[in-house]
């Protein structure tokens, strides 16, 4: 699996932008699942606020160091600050929202 990046669609003025990172190892099914989960949940919530990044570290082993893995798959909310990780195949959704900084389920902080 290679390395893949969604764009994030122009946001507006004032709208919070997520820079994410993926960490999975290879085609196995945990980081499959990771994949399609984490793509779910993006375009669902945050759709056109964010860029997702998606890092095999089979291929991409410097990135992985730099990061200092500990578990796989992993999620890095590298924006907004401050930076969060997330371990697990992101198959709860509710967990995983607020990991990135919502409060409540399907509602961001900047809403509350």
């Amino acid at each position: 699996m290679q390395k893949k990046e969604e764009q994030p669609a122009k946001v507006g003025k004032g709208t919070c932008l997520y820079v994410l990172q993926l960490f999975i190892t290879g085609a196995n099914p945990n980081s499959v699942r990771a994949v399609a989960n984490i793509k779910q949940i993006c375009e669902q919530y945050l759709k056109g606020t964010y860029s997702l990044e998606i890092i095999d570290v089979y291929q991409q082993q410097a990135i992985a160091e730099k990061e200092q893995l500990i578990a796989l798959p992993l999620l890095i909310r590298k924006q907004p600050l401050p930076e969060r990780r997330l371990i697990g195949d992101m198959s709860d959704t509710e967990k995983v929202l607020k990991g990135l900084g919502f409060k409540e389920y399907g509602r961001k902080e900047s809403d509350i």
